[in-house]
């Protein structure tokens, strides 16, 4: 299409668009048959116009909890009483035996103290029993039974070899006793 043609084209639309915008500014906005629509309408009785506040926050606090069917499956779950009789034939086995509590160290061993060496190896922990001192690093078995599985600042935790169960020791902070001035 030509340029000219264009522009008369254009020109065409924009006459048509006044002549039609020139002849519905003279007509109301409103029709008349809305008009009576608007005067009959009343406002809902509602005795109590605020929110509720406390409704909303239950609404929002309340959680989904899923009766178990699939929403996305032909096949709908059995009814309440076969569901029932299937939970009654289960065997219940006979009642397993507590475990066995956690391991604890011998006699009276105290963790007091902890340290590390200067050249970046693992932290070693300083156990005392009675006059005899024990070091251990972790990863490395305390008397053979023990194996030392964390240092910490405040405990240290073992696990016992033989059973592979686990337990924590606390350190121990003893107050030194008070010297008399001499």
């Amino acid at each position: 299409m030509k340029q000219k043609n264009q522009i008369a084209l254009l020109t065409g639309l924009l006459v048509v668009m006044g002549v039609i915008w020139y002849l519905n500014r003279s007509r109301p906005a409103v029709v008349a048959g809305n008009s009576a629509a608007f005067q009959n309408y009343t406002l809902l009785a509602v005795e109590n116009p605020q929110l509720h506040r406390e409704k909303m926050e239950a609404a929002q606090k309340a959680e989904y909890h899923s009766l178990g069917r699939n929403p996305f499956s032909e096949i709908a779950l059995p009814p309440p009483e076969e569901a029932k009789k299937t939970e009654e034939r289960k065997f219940i086995g006979p009642l397993q035996p507590p475990p066995p509590p956690p391991p604890t160290l011998p006699g009276n061993m105290k963790f007091f103290g902890y340290g590390t060496v200067p050249n970046g190896t693992s932290r070693r922990a300083f156990l005392a029993d009675g006059d005899d001192v024990y070091i251990v690093a972790e990863g490395e078995t305390l008397l053979g039974r023990f194996r030392i599985v964390k240092v910490n600042n405040t405990n240290l935790e073992f696990e016992e070899i033989g059973s592979g169960r686990r337990a924590t020791v606390a350190l121990v902070q003893e107050e030194q006793a008070a010297t008399p001035p001499g």
